[in-house]
Order: structure tokens, then C-alpha cells, then sequence
């Protein structure tokens, strides 16, 4: 694993989402109310939606799009809908958060 640092956990606010640009793609950053931190890509599989302006609850943000919700622990959506977001390994050090890209690139290849 190949881990980045992207910031701290306060430059996200609680229930909210920051964005990282790779060059493999937009990745989204949520932290949730209790402090969790998840990454996905930034994409929503319906209609490619910005899940990053979505609306975090729980462990699922909703996309601001067409109100898919999407699973931040497993990327999948839930309810009736079908689809999938690529998660990415986020780790909180601290207080400091680090994505591993490793599997992104190998993915972008």
C-alpha cells in the first residue's frame, strides 16, 4: 500500500465531504456524525452525480441528483436501486487522513 496524506480530519466537516484530484480521478472524502471517514470516487453510478455535494447520513450519503443512496462502507447503492461506487482505503492517523491510491492506479491502467 502506497498511503498519501490529504489533510486532517477537521478540514471536513461532520456529516460532510471534501474532494482529493488524482490523476486517476476525483475522490471524495466524507466524514460522518461520529468521526468515520470514508473516500469513493466522486461519481454516482446512476447518473454520475456528485456524491461529494451529497447529503451524509449515517453511513450513506445521498446523491443530490436523483436521491440514490449509495453505502459508504461498501460503495454499493441501496434500496431498489443497483449499482456500485469504487471505494478507496482511507486511514485517520491522528487526526491526519491517508488514501491509499495503490488499487486506483492499478484500476486507471
Amino acid at each position: 500500500m502506497s498511503w498519501v496524506t490529504i489533510g486532517r480530519l477537521e478540514d471536513i466537516p461532520p456529516r460532510g465531504a471534501r474532494c482529493v484530484d488524482t490523476p486517476e480521478g476525483r475522490i471524495a472524502v466524507f466524514r460522518t456524525a461520529d468521526n468515520s471517514v470514508f473516500a469513493m470516487e466522486d461519481s454516482c453510478p446512476h447518473k454520475k452525480g456528485p456524491l461529494s455535494q451529497g447529503i451524509v447520513h449515517g453511513a450513506s450519503v445521498t446523491c443530490p441528483l436523483h436521491n440514490w443512496v449509495i453505502s459508504l462502507e461498501s460503495g454499493a447503492a441501496q434500496g431498489a436501486d443497483e449499482g456500485q461506487v469504487r471505494t478507496i482505503p482511507v486511514r485517520n492517523d491522528n487526526g491526519i487522513l491517508r488514501l491509499d491510491l495503490t488499487e486506483l492506479r492499478v484500476a486507471a491502467e
